[in-house]
C-alpha cells in the first residue's frame, strides 16, 4: 500500500491549491481526482473558435484574490466586463435599459447584507426597488406593465447570481463578502484552466511539483481514520486501489458531502459536521452553449429577456422553461459563441432535457428577443453544463439561505478538522462552502485550500 504525507481528495481550485502548496514545501502528496480532468466546478472547454467555462467564469474582485495575485505574478492580462444589460421584450422591442441597470446591481447589493434582518431576501429586495423607483421614476413605480416585466427578470438575476432557484429562498442577511475591483474579470482566449497551470508549476512549459502525485480517475469510497487512536488514515478507491498517509485534505463539494457524509468516512463524522453538511444549501447554474459558423454580435455583453404577460401566458408548458432564462451573454474567449442561463429548478429539469430540445427551444427563444437586434443563424453545436446531475459535484456552488443563517457556525463546524487520540490532524476539509465569506467563489476556494496546507505546515493545533 503507498504511503505519502498527505492525501489530497480532490483537485479543484482548493485541492489544487493545497496539494501544491505542500509539495512546494517538500511534503509528498497524493492528490485524487474522481473525474478524468483537472479543476472540479472550473472546466474550461474548446468550443467554437477558442474557449468557454462551463463552470467557473470570472475572478471576481482582486485584492486580497489568490487567484488574482497568482495572475499578476504571471504577467497575464485579463479583460475586464461590465455586467451591464442590454434588455429586450418578447415582441422585439428594447427595453428601459437605464432604468433596469439601475436595479441589477440594487437587488445582487441587498443579498450581501450582513445588517439586514434575516427573511427571504425578495422582501427586502422588493422594497428596495419600489423605494428606488418612487425616489427617482416615480411613473415606474406604478407602471403595472413595467413591474410585471421587470421583476422576474431581477428575481431570475439574484438566482443565477446564488444558483437559488427564487430569492426568497436566499437570506437577506448573508455573510457574503465582495472584493473590491472588477467584479468580473475575464481570462478570455486563456481560459480559468490557466489557474491550475500556475498552481501546479505547468504555466509556461513548467516542470510540475516532482512530489506530487496527481492520479484521475479516482473515486475514493472510503476515508478510514484513527478517532480513539493513532496512525495513519487508509483512503480506498472504487478501482480497489488503497492509500495511506499521515492526513487526508477533503475538498469535495458539499453536495458530494450530502451524498455521501454517512458512507465514505470511517468513524463516521460527528453529528455536529453531518448537521453543518445537512443545512450548508447547493444550488444549481447551468449553462446553454451554442455555437456558430460565425456570429455577429459583439463579445463580453448581457442580453436580458423581459417577457410581457400576455405573451408568458400564451407559452406551452412543456416550453415554459424557457421563460426562466434570464437572459444571454457573449464569452470574451469565443467569438462565435453565445451563452443562455440558468438556474434552480429549471437548471435541473435542463440537465435531463435532450441536447437537441434545448438547442431547438433556445434558438426559439433568442430569435423571438434578439431577432431584431443581429441576424442569429443556425447553431452547428450546444454544449451544456450538468453541475448537479454529476456525481462528482451535485450542484454549482453553495449559498445562504434562512436555514443556514439561523446556523451561523455551519461553515466553520464544516471546516473543522479532525484529530486522532493525540490530538493531531488526520482529516481536514476545504472547499468553497467551508470559507466563512467568499463561499461560491474560486478565491474562496483556494484560500481554504492554502489556509488548510499552512495549517499542517506548521503542525498548529489551533
Amino acid at each position: 500500500m503507498s504511503r505519502y504525507d498527505t492525501i489530497v481528495i480532490g483537485l479543484g481550485a482548493a485541492g489544487a491549491t493545497a496539494a501544491s502548496t505542500l509539495a512546494k514545501s517538500g511534503k509528498r502528496v497524493l492528490a485524487l481526482e474522481a473525474q478524468d480532468r483537472l479543476g472540479g466546478r472550473v472546466h474550461t472547454v474548446e468550443f467554437g473558435d477558442g474557449v468557454v467555462e462551463l463552470g467557473a467564469e470570472w475572478i471576481h474582485g482582486t485584492h486580497p484574490n489568490i487567484v488574482y495575485e497568482n495572475v499578476q505574478k504571471n504577467n497575464i492580462s485579463l479583460v475586464p466586463q461590465e455586467f451591464y444589460l442590454m434588455t429586450y421584450k418578447s415582441d422585439g422591442t428594447k427595453g428601459n435599459n437605464v432604468v433596469i441597470n439601475e436595479l441589477a446591481p440594487l437587488v445582487i447589493d441587498n443579498t450581501i447584507n450582513l445588517s439586514a434582518p434575516a427573511m427571504p431576501a425578495g422582501f427586502n429586495i422588493t422594497r428596495k426597488i419600489q423605494e428606488h423607483l418612487k425616489e427617482n421614476h416615480p411613473d415606474l413605480a406604478k407602471d403595472r406593465e413595467f413591474l410585471d416585466e421587470v421583476m422576474p427578470l431581477l428575481n431570475l438575476i439574484v438566482n443565477n447570481h446564488e444558483s437559488s432557484n427564487d430569492w426568497n429562498d436566499v437570506s437577506s442577511r448573508s455573510k457574503y463578502t465582495e472584493l473590491g475591483g472588477p467584479q468580473h474579470l475575464s481570462w478570455h482566449k486563456l481560459g480559468y484552466h490557466t489557474f491550475f497551470n500556475m498552481l501546479l508549476n505547468k504555466h509556461n512549459n513548467g516542470p510540475g511539483w516532482p512530489n506530487l502525485d496527481i492520479k484521475l480517475n479516482k473515486e475514493v469510497t472510503l476515508i478510514k481514520w484513527p478517532k480513539d487512536s493513532s496512525g495513519d488514515v487508509e483512503v480506498k478507491c472504487m478501482d480497489g486501489s488503497e492509500y495511506k498517509a499521515d492526513n487526508v485534505i477533503v475538498t469535495v463539494s458539499i453536495g458530494v458531502l450530502k451524498d455521501r457524509k454517512t458512507l465514505m468516512f470511517q468513524p463516521e463524522l460527528p453529528p455536529e459536521k453531518i448537521k453543518a453538511i445537512n443545512v450548508i444549501p447547493i444550488g444549481v447554474m447551468n449553462k446553454i452553449m451554442l455555437k456558430f459558423d460565425k456570429l455577429d454580435l459583439p463579445r463580453g455583453v448581457f442580453y436580458g429577456f423581459l417577457w410581457k404577460s400576455e405573451d408568458r401566458t400564451r407559452v406551452s408548458v412543456e416550453d415554459r422553461w424557457t421563460t426562466e432564462i434570464f437572459g444571454a451573454s457573449t464569452p470574451t474567449g469565443s467569438s462565435n459563441t453565445m451563452t443562455l442561463w440558468t438556474s434552480g429548478n429549471i437548471g435541473l429539469l435542463v440537465e435531463s432535457m435532450p441536447s437537441e430540445v434545448v438547442m431547438k427551444k433556445s434558438m426559439e427563444l433568442i430569435r423571438r428577443f434578439m431577432s431584431k437586434v443581429s441576424h442569429i443563424p443556425e447553431p452547428s453545436g450546444i454544449l451544456m453544463s450538468k453541475w448537479f446531475s454529476n456525481p462528482f459535484t451535485r450542484g454549482s456552488y453553495s449559498y445562504d439561505n434562512l436555514v443556514v443563517t439561523d446556523y451561523p457556525h455551519a461553515r466553520s463546524v464544516l471546516e473543522a478538522p479532525l484529530r486522532d487520540a493525540s490530538g493531531a490532524l488526520k482529516v481536514l476539509f476545504a472547499g468553497e462552502a467551508t470559507h466563512p465569506i467568499y463561499f461560491s467563489t474560486v478565491h474562496g476556494a483556494s484560500e481554504t485550500g492554502l489556509k488548510t496546507a499552512e495549517r499542517l505546515l506548521t503542525k498548529c493545533k489551533l
